[in-house]
Protein backbone atom coordinates (compact mmCIF):
# COMPACT_ATOMS: atom_id res chain seq x y z
CA UNK A 1 0.00 0.00 0.00
CA UNK A 2 1.22 3.49 -0.73
CA UNK A 3 1.35 6.19 1.84
CA UNK A 4 1.67 10.11 1.72
CA UNK A 5 3.92 11.33 4.45
CA UNK A 6 3.94 15.17 5.01
CA UNK A 7 7.81 16.34 4.85
CA UNK A 8 7.41 20.10 6.21
CA UNK A 9 10.43 22.52 4.98
CA UNK A 10 12.21 25.56 7.18
CA UNK A 11 10.31 27.78 4.95
CA UNK A 12 6.89 26.41 6.50
CA UNK A 13 6.08 24.82 3.13
CA UNK A 14 5.13 21.34 2.97
CA UNK A 15 5.94 19.03 0.37
CA UNK A 16 4.19 15.62 0.32
CA UNK A 17 6.05 12.45 -0.36
CA UNK A 18 4.52 9.57 -1.81
CA UNK A 19 5.84 6.36 -0.66
CA UNK A 20 5.93 2.34 -1.39
CA UNK A 21 7.56 -0.61 -1.65
CA UNK A 22 8.12 -2.15 -5.64
CA UNK A 23 10.13 -4.94 -6.07
CA UNK A 24 11.71 -5.00 -2.11
CA UNK A 25 12.54 -1.87 -2.48
CA UNK A 26 11.90 1.88 -1.44
CA UNK A 27 10.14 4.16 -4.00
CA UNK A 28 8.85 7.87 -3.33
CA UNK A 29 7.56 11.22 -5.13
CA UNK A 30 7.26 14.35 -3.79
CA UNK A 31 4.24 16.81 -4.38
CA UNK A 32 4.73 20.55 -3.51
CA UNK A 33 2.34 23.74 -3.88
CA UNK A 34 -1.05 24.69 -3.11
CA UNK A 35 -2.34 21.82 -4.65
CA UNK A 36 0.43 19.39 -3.35
CA UNK A 37 -1.77 17.64 -1.39
CA UNK A 38 -4.53 16.42 -3.47
CA UNK A 39 -1.98 16.07 -6.58
CA UNK A 40 -0.08 13.64 -4.05
CA UNK A 41 -3.38 11.88 -3.19
CA UNK A 42 -4.11 11.23 -6.31
CA UNK A 43 -0.64 9.80 -7.43
CA UNK A 44 -1.39 7.74 -5.04
CA UNK A 45 -4.42 6.25 -6.18
CA UNK A 46 -2.57 5.68 -9.21
CA UNK A 47 0.52 3.69 -7.72
CA UNK A 48 -1.99 1.43 -5.85
CA UNK A 49 -4.50 0.79 -9.35
CA UNK A 50 -0.98 -0.17 -11.16
CA UNK A 51 -0.07 -2.85 -8.18
CA UNK A 52 1.75 -1.03 -6.33
CA UNK A 53 4.20 0.28 -9.25
CA UNK A 54 5.11 3.26 -10.79
CA UNK A 55 2.27 4.06 -13.26
CA UNK A 56 2.84 3.57 -16.91
CA UNK A 57 4.01 6.50 -18.93
CA UNK A 58 4.96 8.52 -15.68
CA UNK A 59 8.77 9.83 -14.89
CA UNK A 60 9.94 10.77 -11.72
CA UNK A 61 10.17 14.27 -11.14
CA UNK A 62 8.24 14.80 -14.19
CA UNK A 63 4.66 13.39 -14.27
CA UNK A 64 3.16 12.11 -17.28
CA UNK A 65 5.54 12.22 -20.62
CA UNK A 66 5.21 11.47 -23.78
CA UNK A 67 7.68 9.12 -24.28
CA UNK A 68 8.94 10.64 -27.54
CA UNK A 69 9.28 14.43 -25.80
CA UNK A 70 10.61 13.20 -22.77
CA UNK A 71 13.08 16.17 -22.56
CA UNK A 72 16.14 14.37 -21.78
CA UNK A 73 15.51 10.98 -24.46
CA UNK A 74 18.87 9.68 -25.63
CA UNK A 75 18.88 6.97 -28.16
CA UNK A 76 19.53 4.12 -27.00
CA UNK A 77 22.46 2.24 -28.48
CA UNK A 78 24.36 5.92 -27.64
CA UNK A 79 22.93 5.49 -23.58
CA UNK A 80 24.10 1.59 -23.90
CA UNK A 81 27.41 2.05 -24.93
CA UNK A 82 27.94 5.31 -22.22
CA UNK A 83 26.62 2.74 -19.55
CA UNK A 84 29.23 0.55 -21.01
CA UNK A 85 32.27 2.88 -20.42
CA UNK A 86 31.70 3.33 -16.53
CA UNK A 87 31.06 -0.11 -15.76
CA UNK A 88 33.93 -0.71 -13.05
CA UNK A 89 36.13 -4.22 -12.49
CA UNK A 90 35.82 -5.51 -15.75
CA UNK A 91 38.88 -5.97 -18.21
CA UNK A 92 38.63 -3.80 -21.45
CA UNK A 93 38.13 -7.33 -23.77
CA UNK A 94 34.83 -7.32 -21.54
CA UNK A 95 33.86 -3.91 -22.10
CA UNK A 96 34.77 -4.17 -25.94
CA UNK A 97 32.59 -7.82 -25.97
CA UNK A 98 29.71 -5.67 -24.03
CA UNK A 99 29.85 -2.98 -27.08
CA UNK A 100 29.86 -5.64 -29.63
CA UNK A 101 26.85 -7.49 -28.40
CA UNK A 102 25.34 -3.77 -28.28
CA UNK A 103 26.38 -3.16 -31.74
CA UNK A 104 24.77 -6.17 -33.11
CA UNK A 105 22.13 -7.10 -31.27
CA UNK A 106 20.47 -4.34 -29.72
CA UNK A 107 21.05 -1.95 -33.08
CA UNK A 108 20.58 -5.20 -35.43
CA UNK A 109 22.03 -6.21 -38.02
CA UNK A 110 22.65 -3.86 -41.37
CA UNK A 111 21.43 -5.13 -44.47
CA UNK A 112 21.93 -4.14 -48.06
CA UNK A 113 17.91 -3.87 -49.56
CA UNK A 114 17.11 -4.18 -53.20
CA UNK A 115 16.74 -0.84 -53.73
CA UNK A 116 20.46 -0.43 -52.60
CA UNK A 117 19.53 1.17 -49.10
CA UNK A 118 20.94 -0.52 -45.89
CA UNK A 119 18.75 -1.40 -43.23
CA UNK A 120 18.80 -2.82 -39.49
CA UNK A 121 16.74 -5.82 -38.98
CA UNK A 122 16.93 -8.16 -35.33
CA UNK A 123 17.39 -5.00 -33.43
CA UNK A 124 15.41 -3.44 -30.59
CA UNK A 125 12.99 -1.12 -31.84
CA UNK A 126 9.67 1.04 -30.46
CA UNK A 127 6.50 0.00 -31.69
CA UNK A 128 3.63 3.10 -31.37
CA UNK A 129 0.66 1.71 -28.83
CA UNK A 130 -1.93 3.15 -31.94
CA UNK A 131 -0.70 1.36 -34.40
CA UNK A 132 1.74 2.76 -37.04
CA UNK A 133 5.38 1.77 -38.33
CA UNK A 134 8.31 0.81 -36.02
CA UNK A 135 10.93 4.07 -34.71
CA UNK A 136 14.17 3.59 -33.59
CA UNK A 137 14.59 2.49 -29.56
CA UNK A 138 15.15 5.46 -27.19
CA UNK A 139 15.69 4.78 -23.56
CA UNK A 140 12.58 6.44 -22.82
CA UNK A 141 10.09 4.62 -25.45
CA UNK A 142 10.77 1.28 -25.13
CA UNK A 143 8.19 -0.75 -23.90
CA UNK A 144 7.84 -4.81 -22.34
CA UNK A 145 5.96 -5.39 -25.57
CA UNK A 146 8.87 -3.98 -27.83
CA UNK A 147 11.33 -6.27 -25.73
CA UNK A 148 8.95 -9.03 -26.42
CA UNK A 149 9.30 -8.45 -30.10
CA UNK A 150 13.03 -8.35 -29.72
CA UNK A 151 13.33 -11.24 -27.85
CA UNK A 152 10.85 -13.67 -30.54
CA UNK A 153 13.35 -11.67 -33.28
CA UNK A 154 16.26 -13.18 -31.53
CA UNK A 155 14.73 -16.94 -31.07
CA UNK A 156 13.04 -16.87 -35.05
CA UNK A 157 16.50 -15.38 -36.66
CA UNK A 158 16.95 -13.08 -39.71
CA UNK A 159 15.95 -15.59 -42.93
CA UNK A 160 17.32 -14.40 -45.91
CA UNK A 161 14.90 -13.03 -47.96
CA UNK A 162 16.55 -14.51 -51.36
CA UNK A 163 18.12 -17.57 -50.51
CA UNK A 164 15.82 -20.21 -49.41
CA UNK A 165 17.42 -22.11 -46.57
CA UNK A 166 19.81 -19.85 -45.99
CA UNK A 167 20.38 -16.83 -42.75
CA UNK A 168 21.44 -13.45 -42.41
CA UNK A 169 21.13 -14.28 -38.83
CA UNK A 170 20.67 -17.46 -37.33
CA UNK A 171 18.06 -18.28 -34.16
CA UNK A 172 20.18 -17.63 -31.40
CA UNK A 173 20.74 -20.00 -28.38
CA UNK A 174 18.66 -19.74 -25.56
CA UNK A 175 21.63 -18.59 -23.31
CA UNK A 176 22.82 -16.20 -26.11
CA UNK A 177 19.21 -14.49 -25.75
CA UNK A 178 19.63 -14.67 -21.57
CA UNK A 179 22.73 -12.97 -21.94
CA UNK A 180 22.01 -10.05 -23.81
CA UNK A 181 18.79 -9.71 -21.97
CA UNK A 182 20.67 -9.13 -18.82
CA UNK A 183 22.86 -6.11 -20.04
CA UNK A 184 19.79 -4.65 -21.43
CA UNK A 185 18.05 -4.77 -18.10
CA UNK A 186 20.98 -3.54 -17.30
CA UNK A 187 21.27 -0.86 -19.38
CA UNK A 188 17.82 0.01 -18.27
CA UNK A 189 18.14 0.18 -14.64
CA UNK A 190 20.40 2.29 -15.05
CA UNK A 191 18.13 4.82 -16.32
CA UNK A 192 15.69 4.41 -13.62
CA UNK A 193 18.17 4.44 -10.96
CA UNK A 194 20.29 7.66 -12.08
CA UNK A 195 20.28 10.99 -10.12
CA UNK A 196 17.70 12.30 -12.65
CA UNK A 197 15.76 9.28 -14.02
CA UNK A 198 15.14 8.77 -17.54
CA UNK A 199 12.16 6.38 -16.88
CA UNK A 200 10.12 5.04 -13.81
CA UNK A 201 10.21 1.45 -14.64
CA UNK A 202 12.59 -1.40 -16.25
CA UNK A 203 10.94 -2.43 -19.34
CA UNK A 204 13.00 -5.88 -19.26
CA UNK A 205 12.39 -6.90 -15.48
CA UNK A 206 9.19 -8.60 -15.97
CA UNK A 207 10.72 -10.94 -19.69
CA UNK A 208 9.85 -14.24 -19.82
CA UNK A 209 12.64 -16.05 -21.07
CA UNK A 210 13.10 -19.11 -23.53
CA UNK A 211 13.68 -22.20 -21.50
CA UNK A 212 17.66 -23.04 -21.41
CA UNK A 213 16.80 -26.68 -21.58
CA UNK A 214 13.98 -26.30 -24.58
CA UNK A 215 16.71 -27.32 -27.36
CA UNK A 216 17.02 -30.65 -29.39
CA UNK A 217 20.56 -30.99 -28.88
CA UNK A 218 22.77 -30.06 -25.87
CA UNK A 219 24.97 -27.50 -25.61
CA UNK A 220 27.78 -29.66 -24.06
CA UNK A 221 29.14 -32.85 -25.29
CA UNK A 222 30.56 -35.12 -22.96
CA UNK A 223 32.77 -38.38 -24.19
CA UNK A 224 32.70 -41.80 -23.19
CA UNK A 225 36.43 -42.82 -22.65
CA UNK A 226 36.50 -45.23 -25.76
CA UNK A 227 35.17 -42.08 -27.95
CA UNK A 228 37.99 -39.65 -26.50
CA UNK A 229 40.40 -42.36 -27.13
CA UNK A 230 39.41 -42.35 -30.70
CA UNK A 231 40.18 -38.78 -30.56
CA UNK A 232 43.59 -39.19 -28.86
CA UNK A 233 44.79 -41.98 -31.18
CA UNK A 234 44.25 -39.71 -34.28
CA UNK A 235 45.48 -36.42 -32.74
CA UNK A 236 49.01 -38.93 -31.75
CA UNK A 237 49.23 -40.21 -35.05
CA UNK A 238 50.44 -36.67 -36.32
CA UNK A 239 51.20 -34.91 -33.55
CA UNK A 240 52.11 -36.67 -29.80
CA UNK A 241 52.83 -32.80 -28.40
CA UNK A 242 49.31 -31.93 -29.41
CA UNK A 243 47.72 -35.15 -28.08
CA UNK A 244 49.67 -34.80 -24.57
CA UNK A 245 47.79 -31.46 -24.65
CA UNK A 246 44.64 -32.80 -25.24
CA UNK A 247 45.24 -35.76 -22.85
CA UNK A 248 45.78 -33.07 -20.41
CA UNK A 249 42.77 -31.06 -20.64
CA UNK A 250 40.56 -33.97 -20.64
CA UNK A 251 42.51 -35.06 -17.72
CA UNK A 252 42.22 -31.98 -15.14
CA UNK A 253 39.21 -30.25 -16.06
CA UNK A 254 41.58 -27.62 -17.16
CA UNK A 255 39.55 -24.19 -18.76
CA UNK A 256 42.09 -23.67 -22.39
CA UNK A 257 43.79 -20.29 -21.09
CA UNK A 258 44.88 -22.15 -18.27
CA UNK A 259 45.85 -24.70 -19.71
CA UNK A 260 48.33 -23.27 -22.33
CA UNK A 261 49.12 -20.83 -19.41
CA UNK A 262 50.84 -23.69 -17.69
CA UNK A 263 54.41 -22.26 -16.82
CA UNK A 264 57.47 -24.94 -15.47
CA UNK A 265 57.51 -22.68 -11.86
CA UNK A 266 54.09 -24.18 -11.70
CA UNK A 267 54.39 -27.65 -11.56
CA UNK A 268 55.56 -29.26 -8.44
CA UNK A 269 57.10 -33.09 -10.16
CA UNK A 270 58.02 -33.98 -6.05
CA UNK A 271 54.54 -33.29 -5.15
CA UNK A 272 52.76 -34.36 -7.98
CA UNK A 273 50.44 -30.86 -8.09
CA UNK A 274 49.95 -28.24 -10.52
CA UNK A 275 49.51 -24.84 -9.36
CA UNK A 276 46.64 -22.37 -11.60
CA UNK A 277 47.81 -18.63 -10.80
CA UNK A 278 46.99 -16.80 -14.67
CA UNK A 279 45.00 -17.54 -17.79
CA UNK A 280 44.97 -15.74 -21.14
CA UNK A 281 43.11 -12.88 -21.39
CA UNK A 282 42.05 -11.58 -25.23
CA UNK A 283 42.61 -8.11 -25.46
CA UNK A 284 41.04 -7.92 -29.02
CA UNK A 285 40.65 -10.17 -31.98
CA UNK A 286 44.52 -10.86 -32.24
CA UNK A 287 46.31 -9.40 -28.87
CA UNK A 288 45.89 -11.66 -25.45
CA UNK A 289 48.09 -10.98 -22.42
CA UNK A 290 48.17 -13.28 -19.05
CA UNK A 291 46.36 -12.19 -16.46
CA UNK A 292 44.81 -13.66 -13.15
CA UNK A 293 41.84 -17.08 -13.40
CA UNK A 294 38.52 -16.12 -13.98
CA UNK A 295 37.45 -16.62 -10.91
CA UNK A 296 38.64 -15.83 -7.35
CA UNK A 297 38.79 -20.02 -6.56
CA UNK A 298 40.22 -20.48 -9.75
CA UNK A 299 44.02 -20.07 -8.38
CA UNK A 300 43.74 -24.05 -7.07
CA UNK A 301 46.52 -26.56 -6.54
CA UNK A 302 45.62 -29.78 -8.35
CA UNK A 303 46.65 -33.30 -7.93
CA UNK A 304 48.21 -35.16 -10.66
CA UNK A 305 48.18 -38.91 -11.47
CA UNK A 306 51.81 -40.42 -12.62
CA UNK A 307 51.42 -40.54 -15.84
CA UNK A 308 50.50 -36.98 -15.69
CA UNK A 309 53.41 -36.17 -13.79
CA UNK A 310 55.61 -38.32 -16.45
CA UNK A 311 53.82 -36.71 -19.13
CA UNK A 312 54.52 -33.32 -17.99
CA UNK A 313 58.61 -34.24 -16.50
CA UNK A 314 59.03 -35.06 -20.77
CA UNK A 315 57.65 -31.05 -21.58
CA UNK A 316 59.33 -29.82 -19.09
CA UNK A 317 62.80 -30.75 -19.51
CA UNK A 318 65.31 -27.72 -20.60
CA UNK A 319 62.42 -25.27 -19.44
CA UNK A 320 62.96 -21.99 -17.54
CA UNK A 321 60.52 -21.63 -14.47
CA UNK A 322 58.67 -18.79 -16.88
CA UNK A 323 58.60 -21.04 -20.01
CA UNK A 324 55.17 -22.59 -20.86
CA UNK A 325 54.36 -26.04 -20.57
CA UNK A 326 53.07 -26.64 -23.84
CA UNK A 327 53.84 -24.81 -26.89
CA UNK A 328 53.41 -24.59 -30.36
CA UNK A 329 55.40 -23.44 -33.20
CA UNK A 330 58.11 -21.59 -32.76
CA UNK A 331 57.96 -22.38 -29.36
CA UNK A 332 55.42 -20.26 -28.42
CA UNK A 333 52.16 -20.80 -26.54
CA UNK A 334 49.37 -22.58 -28.24
CA UNK A 335 46.28 -20.28 -29.89
CA UNK A 336 43.30 -21.63 -29.54
CA UNK A 337 42.53 -21.07 -33.08
CA UNK A 338 45.63 -22.55 -34.30
CA UNK A 339 45.09 -25.53 -32.37
CA UNK A 340 41.49 -26.11 -33.09
CA UNK A 341 41.94 -25.16 -36.94
CA UNK A 342 45.52 -27.37 -37.43
CA UNK A 343 45.59 -30.12 -35.05
CA UNK A 344 41.62 -30.39 -32.72
CA UNK A 345 39.40 -30.38 -35.99
CA UNK A 346 42.03 -33.02 -38.22
CA UNK A 347 41.68 -35.31 -35.50
CA UNK A 348 38.21 -35.13 -34.84
CA UNK A 349 37.10 -35.15 -38.46
CA UNK A 350 39.00 -38.90 -39.17
CA UNK A 351 38.08 -40.31 -35.84
CA UNK A 352 34.49 -39.47 -37.34
CA UNK A 353 35.47 -41.34 -40.25
CA UNK A 354 36.45 -44.36 -38.63
CA UNK A 355 33.27 -44.51 -36.15
CA UNK A 356 32.94 -41.22 -33.68
CA UNK A 357 29.12 -39.98 -33.95
CA UNK A 358 29.86 -36.72 -32.09
CA UNK A 359 31.72 -33.96 -32.92
CA UNK A 360 33.02 -31.86 -29.50
CA UNK A 361 34.64 -28.47 -28.97
CA UNK A 362 37.82 -28.42 -26.85
CA UNK A 363 35.93 -26.80 -24.35
CA UNK A 364 33.87 -30.16 -24.38
CA UNK A 365 37.43 -32.03 -22.60
CA UNK A 366 36.20 -29.97 -19.66
CA UNK A 367 32.51 -31.14 -19.24
CA UNK A 368 34.09 -34.77 -20.26
CA UNK A 369 36.13 -34.75 -17.26
CA UNK A 370 33.66 -33.80 -14.83
CA UNK A 371 31.45 -36.74 -16.67
CA UNK A 372 33.89 -38.97 -15.83
CA UNK A 373 34.88 -37.48 -12.06
CA UNK A 374 31.10 -37.88 -11.17
CA UNK A 375 30.84 -41.56 -13.05
CA UNK A 376 32.98 -42.58 -10.33
CA UNK A 377 30.77 -40.94 -7.35
CA UNK A 378 33.33 -37.95 -6.73
CA UNK A 379 30.67 -35.22 -4.49
CA UNK A 380 30.19 -32.28 -6.21
CA UNK A 381 32.10 -29.81 -4.21
CA UNK A 382 35.16 -31.84 -4.74
CA UNK A 383 34.38 -31.28 -8.51
CA UNK A 384 33.39 -27.42 -7.87
CA UNK A 385 37.27 -26.96 -6.63
CA UNK A 386 38.96 -28.75 -9.21
CA UNK A 387 37.27 -26.99 -11.78
CA UNK A 388 37.50 -23.46 -9.99
CA UNK A 389 33.84 -22.34 -9.86
CA UNK A 390 33.26 -19.83 -7.86
CA UNK A 391 29.85 -21.11 -6.75
CA UNK A 392 28.97 -24.75 -6.03
CA UNK A 393 25.63 -23.29 -7.94
CA UNK A 394 27.46 -23.17 -11.14
CA UNK A 395 28.55 -26.50 -10.95
CA UNK A 396 25.25 -28.06 -9.72
CA UNK A 397 23.00 -26.17 -12.30
CA UNK A 398 25.95 -27.05 -15.36
CA UNK A 399 26.66 -30.79 -14.34
CA UNK A 400 23.67 -31.62 -11.61
CA UNK A 401 21.29 -33.87 -13.98
CA UNK A 402 24.59 -36.07 -14.58
CA UNK A 403 24.76 -37.10 -11.24
CA UNK A 404 22.23 -40.32 -11.65
CA UNK A 405 25.66 -42.92 -10.51
CA UNK A 406 24.31 -42.26 -6.83
CA UNK A 407 20.88 -43.60 -7.69
CA UNK A 408 21.30 -47.22 -6.58
CA UNK A 409 23.18 -45.96 -3.31
CA UNK A 410 20.92 -43.69 -2.84
CA UNK A 411 17.81 -45.77 -3.72
CA UNK A 412 19.96 -48.36 -0.80
CA UNK A 413 19.88 -46.12 2.02
CA UNK A 414 16.32 -45.26 1.65
CA UNK A 415 15.39 -48.92 1.75
CA UNK A 416 17.52 -49.68 4.76
CA UNK A 417 16.30 -46.84 6.50
CA UNK A 418 12.87 -47.75 6.06
CA UNK A 419 13.32 -51.14 6.98
CA UNK A 420 15.29 -51.20 9.90
CA UNK A 421 13.61 -52.12 13.02
CA UNK A 422 11.77 -49.76 15.00
CA UNK A 423 13.41 -49.05 18.29
CA UNK A 424 12.30 -50.46 21.52
CA UNK A 425 10.15 -47.50 24.29
CA UNK A 426 12.30 -47.24 26.98
CA UNK A 427 10.79 -48.02 30.15
CA UNK A 428 11.06 -46.54 33.20
CA UNK A 429 11.82 -48.57 36.25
Amino acid sequence: MASIVPRPKKSGEITYQVKWRQDGSWQTENFGGEEGEAQAEQFRQLVEAHGNRWPYGWVKGHGFVEPDTHPDDVDLITYAHQYVDKITGIDERTRQDYKREIDRHFAGLLVAQADGAEERVGGLVHTPAGGGPAVPATVCNVTDDDIKGWIRAQEQGVPHPEKEGEWLRRPASPKSIANRHGLMFCVFQAAVDATKPLRGDNPCAKTKLPRQDDGIEEEMTFLEHDEYARISACLREFDPDAADLADFLVGTGLRWGEATALQARDVNLAKRTISIQRAWKRCDEAVFKLGPPKTKKGRRTLALSESQVEMLRRHMRGRQPEDFVFRGGMGKAWRHANFYNRKWKRAVDEAIKRGLTKRPRIHDLRHTQVAWLIEKNIPLPAIQARLGHESITTTVDRYGHLVRALDGEIAAAVEAAMGAPAPRALQVV
